[in-house]
């Protein structure tokens, strides 16, 4: 699972370590998970609105992740 957080002063980002503070939301590490979190569940998660900027930057973050067949063994 991967951490997405909300801080008050740099907003939306990715949290590799899990432990900055802020408001946060988990996603599988599969490009489907956040295609779907990205049409508005994430926003929602967080209790915010994504700016472009932000929505652009987890993106580019998403077409690092591998596809569900490359992903978690079978059965998840």
């Amino acid at each position: 699972m991967i951490r997405i957080v909300r801080t008050p002063r740099e907003g939306v980002q990715v949290d590799p370590t899990s432990k900055m503070a802020g408001r946060g939301a988990y996603l599988h590490d599969r490009k489907t998970c956040w295609e779907r979190g990205l049409k508005g569940a994430l926003a929602n998660a967080l209790k915010t609105t994504l700016t472009e900027d932000e929505r652009a930057k987890l993106e580019e973050f998403m077409k690092t992740l591998p596809g569900d067949a490359e992903g978690a063994g079978a059965g998840e």
